[in-house]
């Protein structure tokens, strides 16, 4: 009983101490990746955009009013989740899959799934492959420290084919020792690998293969034990998704304060206070959408259709358009 009276206490000790401190020092602490196109990238002014970076912006919208109440710290796949777990980071929001080992062992948890994604294969047209199948002894370059090692072993081992594999730590060591032919093969998530390629001397010399190797749901992941700032991050997530089904979007969200709609009323505030539960503002969802838009909106403009990056929504895409994309009713 003693036991269970200090983890009791404990748990109640962390209650809010992140959302307090947030607010205390006026901005977001988040972790993004150290440079991936249409995700988390900077332009040559530090300027930060992505879809991993809107989400950080929208909980700071939700907080402060204010989508640039944002500081990014850029880490690589190895120093992530000693970042969030040391408190270097108030919310880890860098294309990273929710596992069980991490959802359960790293002291960390998953908000939601901003984009579902899947492993796939980039090669050279030289290459003149046209399927997975065909890499039987390739050279494949991967990134140290991310879920594609394991998947990469597996899959060859699986196919009864053998590989040479060619890490490294960083990112853009990755990326260089493809360009520069010291692999015959790339690998990590799909989404990453469209955006990748547009980095290469010539995009157009490569392609990526049609296979996905393995689900690879990314999201956000705050520590364990702060339940009040884990529903903060969860609820902006799903307000964004909610606000896209409903219709809401940047331009119009103060027009749709006025609706008759009890769902929309409720996500803006207009009917009861949803947001004092979790220590923000009644017309927090209003911050959110004001600040980046709805989930459609960040998808679309960082890498959807008619982005460089040209990818459709597919299971992205909401529930009721056959997609995965769906949150819990606000009332």
């Amino acid at each position: 009983m003693a036991g269970a009276a200090l983890v009791v206490f404990a748990g109640a000790a962390a209650q809010g101490a992140t959302l307090d401190d947030v607010k205390k020092k006026g901005f977001v602490q988040c972790g993004v990746s150290t440079g991936l196109a249409g995700f988390s990238n900077p332009d040559d002014t530090g300027d930060w955009t992505g879809l991993d970076v809107d989400f950080c912006r929208a909980v700071a919208s939700a907080i402060f009013g204010d989508a640039k109440a944002v500081k990014f710290t850029p880490l690589s796949a190895k120093e992530r989740f000693t970042a969030l777990q040391s408190g270097e980071v108030d919310v880890l929001s860098r294309n990273t899959t929710w596992t069980m080992s991490r959802d359960t062992q790293m002291g960390l948890v998953f908000a939601g799934v901003t984009y579902y994604d899947g492993q796939g294969f980039m090669v050279p047209k030289s290459l003149g492959v046209t399927s997975a199948k065909e890499l039987d002894g390739a050279s494949v370059c991967v990134q140290q420290g991310t879920t594609t090692e394991l998947n990469l072993t597996d899959y060859f081992r699986a196919s009864g084919m053998t590989f040479n594999p060619v890490v490294y730590e960083k990112l853009d060591e990755v990326n260089a020792a493809y360009d520069a032919g010291r692999c015959d093969v790339y690998t990590t998530d799909a989404s990453g690998l469209y955006a990748i390629r547009l980095t290469m001397g010539d995009p157009n010399a490569h392609m990526v293969l049609p296979e996905i190797i393995s689900k690879e749901p990314l999201g956000p992941a705050v520590r364990q034990g702060d339940e009040q700032w884990f529903a903060v991050n969860k609820w902006v997530y799903y307000a964004l998704i909610n606000a896209e089904e409903m219709g809401v979007t940047q331009a119009n969200v103060e027009e749709m304060k006025g609706s008759e709609n009890p769902n929309i009323k409720r996500l803006l505030g207009v009917d009861g206070n949803f947001g004092e539960s979790i220590g923000l503002d009644a017309d927090w969802a209003v911050k959110v959408i004001k600040g980046v838009g709805n989930y459609g909106e960040i998808f679309e403009r960082n890498v959807g259709a008619n982005t460089p990056l040209g990818i459709e929504r597919g299971q992205n895409a909401l529930w009721t358009e056959g997609g995965l994309q769906y949150a819990p009713p606000i009332r």
